[in-house]
């Protein structure tokens, strides 16, 4: 497991370096000084070589916590205010291409999604694209069918397409609902479509959406289905809606299109819509995406023995940048930390690469897991432990007998594991807990506790 100051020093060997000419001008100042020579080269000499030598440890510094995104307080946000409940997630995608004059926005249902090909040259590096927030290079190309519920006449319709995915909206086609446009008959490119992304996270529920009614009510419509597309028309007849957080105040709008919104309020028959709609296995992509595999963790003796520990996080927001590295792009996040103390949450904003494999299961999970130092003021994203808890990843368990017991997806039993091993000091950097091994005995006996405490069903099948 790599620590901050082993990437720390690694970053400051490679700035020395690159910046070698630093002192190198600093030893010329010195001997120029000596033989008296004239006192622009020494000032020259001097002032060259005490820039470079001191850009060697700001440069090693920036770049370790770039590569090394450890989380501080000094990161902490306060006054965020109600547009961000504990149960908020505003994801800020990029905005997606408009259809034709005349477009209807509908409904369509991936019935099935298989993964074509993903494919940029990026490399580990940091790639940054000016003024581009949507670069090709780093969207994944996905073959979609679906069925298109035609807003009309209440028609459905089937089409297959090839699309680009931007990484922040993977989790609208495995959750399986998207908001697209229909090209009119009337247009050069009849029935062609249009897939709206960032209204398409909205319909997923992987974007949160409340609304604040004329008389101050509040009321969530995440997932339903329904009342989005209609508020989604809404919007796009007035030209946009904004939306603070994940929140829709009518009181700000004007008078008719606030009328339409609230008239739209009053139909109270529609039930919300599922997390994902019947089929997800069909549209599972996060196999086939860059990231990190899910693993119970490994556990550094000394800093499990000095008292680090583990912690959850959630994701309130995630805004993209321009910036990407191959296994996920690098989003501006503000996380709210529950400590392990009891003491009150609190939120911190935070710049980190999010794995790709993770952005495809935003929409059932936003929590993450942290490593925290053991003085406590700093944690440390565990991706492999994230996406094991996320889902990412199926986990199993072998009990001392051989019996195999497969965890589901996002099981209750993954965290109470997770920080058994940590308190125990045992390290398992795969999905698979083998019981039968023998740094496992210590733990095997309160492990086998868990998983009937979860009401984990035992397979009878021995391995």
């Amino acid at each position: 497991m790599r620590s901050y100051t082993g990437v720390l020093i690694g970053n400051l060997l490679l700035a020395t370096l690159a910046g070698l000419a630093g002192p190198v001008f600093l030893v010329v100042g010195y001997i120029v000084w000596t033989e008296g020579a004239e006192w622009f080269w020494v000032v020259a000499s001097f002032g060259v070589g005490a820039v470079g030598t001191v850009m060697i440890p700001v440069s090693a510094v920036r770049a370790a916590r770039q590569d090394f995104p450890r989380i501080t307080r000094r990161g902490r946000v306060r006054d965020l205010g109600p547009a961000y409940g504990d149960d908020t997630s505003v994801v800020w995608a990029p905005r997606s291409p408009q259809g034709s004059v005349g477009a209807r926005l509908v409904r369509a249902d991936v019935l099935e999604a298989s993964f074509v090909r993903y494919s940029p040259e990026g490399g580990a590096t940091f790639t940054t694209y000016g003024g581009n927030h949507d670069p090709a290079e780093f969207r994944t190309t996905v073959r979609l069918t679906l069925r298109v519920h035609d807003g009309e006449d209440h028609q459905q319709f089937e089409v297959t397409e090839e699309v680009q995915v931007p990484p922040l909206c993977l989790s609208a086609i495995v959750a399986g609902r998207l908001a697209i446009l229909v090209d009119p008959p009337d247009a050069p490119t009849p029935g062609k479509i249009t897939v709206l992304w960032p209204r398409s996270l909205l319909l997923a529920g992987t974007r949160t959406c409340r609304v604040i009614d004329l008389d101050g009510h509040l009321t969530d419509v995440t997932r339903y289905a329904r009342r989005q597309l209609e508020q989604m028309r809404i919007s796009l007849s007035v030209g946009g809606v904004v939306m603070d957080g994940d929140l829709i105040d009518l009181r700000r709008l004007d008078a008719e299109t606030a009328a339409r919104y609230a008239a739209v309020a009053r139909d109270v028959t529609e039930r919300r819509a599922p997390v994902t709609e019947p089929g997800e296995e069909a549209r599972r992509l996060a196999e086939f995406l860059p990231g990190e595999e899910g693993a119970f963790g490994t556990v550094p003796r000394r800093w499990s023995s000095r008292g680090g520990h583990l912690v959850r996080a959630r994701f309130l927001s995630l805004r993209g940048r321009t910036t990407f590295q191959d296994h996920g792009p690098v989003l501006d996040t503000l996380l709210r930390f529950r400590p392990a103390d009891g003491t009150p949450p609190f939120d911190v904003s935070r710049r980190l690469t999010v794995p790709m494999n993770y952005l495809a299961v935003l929409h059932h999970t936003r929590d993450v897991v942290l490593r925290v130092s053991p003085d406590g003021r700093s944690q440390v994203v565990d991706w492999a432990r994230t996406n094991l808890l996320a889902g990412v990843t199926t986990a199993q368990v072998i009990a001392p007998d051989g019996r195999g017991i497969p965890l589901p997806r996002r099981s209750e039993a993954l965290w109470p594991l997770m920080n058994l091993l940590v308190a125990h000091g045992v390290s398992n950097p795969t999905p698979v807990l083998d019981l039968r091994k023998p740094r496992m005995h210590a733990v095997s006996g309160a492990v086998m506790d868990m998983i009937r405490d979860a009401g984990v069903r035992v397979d009878e099948a021995r391995l």
